[in-house]
């Protein structure tokens, strides 16, 4: 029965071209409606989460930076108290002195306080002061100016004590809406305890800097200690145990965590430690998708009824003269060289076909124009790469000429001049595209001796250099710029003392060229991409970009020398990158730089 009816509904499509071309164009019009529809929706999303995470990175990012403001400021009201004369005469003469004296001095006190408090503004509501010595608190607030004798250390300074801190935030007795700022209060000689003080805080101060996250009610931003609990959080639902405890796990920085349902954009507050945490829902993400997805729907069922029915149509007129312009075209090759003899058909289709064996050999005069277009184009595109020098680089050097001619000597300053001056009488001298090996080693050593007297106390750079060899001849500008590229994707983010090494090593019949730094390195995967792209040459000059790459060089020795000179990559992980250049042994006369 089931076979039956498949036999019934592809019999008329078996039977007719006419109707197999019906479904195969209705099927040719559906079906890239709804991946363009898909895809537009998916990149839409894309694209909205790739902004979503920018955007949050760079405002997390300032948004910390305005709070550990605001917390130096709080610091600073504090440390007015630590360095005053009236707070180290009273913990001075605590024994042994009149009651005179000890009301004038605790008044004094009193009165560093007020004045602390009346200068901090509305939002610091009050201020204590305990010293560990004289057993005293001093409270000063809106509604309390007050001295006491306490017989034990007062709740708020016990941790200060009990687990030797210096300094910590808490909530003021689980009121979200305030907070205790403490540090404590030592002995300059052995930072023996001696007390500590307190600034009682609205986290209203910081609402209108977390403004900066806060984007409606989608958006839940909020600030926890350094074990994970949260201190704040302005309004909405608390954050599920889950999510507390990837922050709990977060280390100190920045960073995002993507979970299943949520985003979550964390960052450390410095110099308190506080992390500052936003979490974003999917559904802020898939919103604009979906909206996308919706107006396609609506556009693309328009136009798939609208296929169908023009496809309909189209097949309907043209299957019969598709049919034999097909027949009259079997044999005939757009791009082939051999001539195809033609019909003797004087109709439409006899025309179509003439007309189509024209159009068949200006392609081919038209492939051969564009190609020779396209490689005299690549040619000048390469030869324009090669022209250039870093803007940031011809920057940096002239502004550190700049200092160096009222710093130093005038023979070091003509020294970096003459160098730069060297550098740019390679690059813009000579046409040919081979040049010595001396000659790359001449133009890489002056660029070095720029950067070596820019990073000379942490930059250490030797070479390891085979004179032999100084003859042989390589593509203009391959080494300098694999230095650059050390220099701008290994050590420039790598803290400490860098290490630049260049060797060149004769072989049988080849060149070894080996420049080796301590950089940060390439993961797994990037280097299993670079590689595979080394290794992909077709004689292609890539002149993507501002910089030459390592991809340029490689494509430059595979054009001159073939395929089995190039460039090969050894990295790892905080420990550097070995780029190695292999050329053959054999010179290019005297004609070269």
């Amino acid at each position: 029965m089931f076979a039956k009816l498949i036999r019934m509904l592809s019999d008329p499509f078996r039977r007719s071209i006419r109707n197999k071309l019906i479904l195969t164009m209705i099927i040719l019009s559906v079906i890239p409606i709804i991946a363009v529809t898909v895809l537009a929706a998916e990149n839409n999303r894309k694209s909205m989460e790739a902004e979503v995470i920018s955007t949050n990175l760079s405002s997390m990012k300032w948004t910390g930076i305005y709070l550990g403001e605001q917390f130096a400021q709080l610091n600073n009201l504090i440390y007015t108290v630590l360095i005053s004369p009236q707070l180290n005469d009273y913990m001075a003469n605590t024994e042994g002195v009149s009651l005179s004296y000890q009301f004038a001095a605790q008044k004094n006190i009193i009165e560093t306080l007020t004045n602390l408090f009346y200068s901090a503004g509305n939002h610091v509501i009050g201020v204590e002061l305990y010293l560990n010595e004289p057993s005293k608190l001093f409270t000063i607030s809106a509604f309390q100016n007050d001295i006491e004798s306490v017989s034990a250390i007062p709740s708020p300074f016990k941790q200060l004590f009990e687990q030797n801190k210096d300094f910590y935030i808490q909530s003021n007795n689980g009121d979200q809406d305030d907070f205790q700022l403490i540090r404590s209060i030592n002995r300059f000689e052995n930072q023996e305890k001696l007390g500590g003080i307190s600034l009682e805080i609205r986290w209203s101060m910081l609402d209108q800097t977390l403004d900066l996250l806060g984007r409606g009610d989608e958006h839940t931003v909020l600030i926890a200690g350094p074990d994970g609990k949260i201190l704040y959080q302005r309004e909405g639902q608390p954050p599920s145990q889950e999510i507390m405890r990837q922050i709990e796990q977060t280390d100190d920085g920045q960073g995002f965590i993507r979970m299943p349902e949520e985003y979550i954009f964390y960052n450390t507050i410095d110099p308190v430690g506080l992390k500052l945490v936003t979490i974003i829902p999917n559904s802020f993400i898939n919103k604009s998708a979906q909206e996308t997805m919706r107006f396609g729907i609506i556009v693309g069922g328009i136009s798939v009824a609208v296929s169908i029915l023009i496809a309909a149509y189209m097949a309907w007129r043209m299957a019969t003269p598709i049919v034999s312009l097909a027949r009259s075209m079997q044999g005939l090759g757009l791009i082939k060289e051999t001539e195809v003899p033609l019909s003797n058909r004087v109709d439409e289709i006899g025309l179509l076909e003439t007309k189509l064996h024209n159009m068949s050999y200006r392609i081919k005069e038209h492939i051969k124009t564009e190609y020779s277009i396209s490689l005299e184009k690549k040619t000048a595109e390469l030869k324009a790469l090669q022209a250039q020098i870093n803007p940031h680089f011809l920057q940096n050097t002239l502004q550190m000429i700049g200092s160096m001619l009222f710093t130093k000597k005038p023979a070091e300053s003509y020294e970096i001049i003459r160098s730069l001056s060297e550098m740019f009488r390679y690059i813009i001298r000579d046409p040919d595209e081979l040049a010595s090996l001396k000659s790359e080693i001449d133009h890489l050593n002056n660029y070095m001796l720029i950067q070596k007297q820019r990073f000379s106390a942490r930059l250490n750079y030797t070479t390891d250099i085979d004179e032999s060899v100084m003859r042989c001849s390589i593509p203009k500008l391959t080494l300098q710029p694999i230095v650059e590229n050390a220099f701008f994707h290994g050590l420039d983010t790598k803290p400490g003392n860098w290490e630049l090494d260049v060797s060149v090593v004769r072989e049988p019949s080849a060149v070894c060229i080996r420049i080796r730094d301590n950089g940060v390195g390439i993961g797994t995967d990037r280097l299993a991409e670079l590689r595979s792209r080394l290794s992909n040459q077709s004689g292609q000059v890539w002149t993507y970009g501002s910089r030459i790459g390592l991809q340029n060089v490689a494509s430059r020795i595979y054009m001159h020398f073939g395929a089995e000179y190039g460039i090969s990559v050894e990295s790892e992980l905080a420990k550097g990158t070995v780029v190695t250049v292999r050329i053959p042994f054999e010179t290019g006369g005297n004609n070269h730089v």
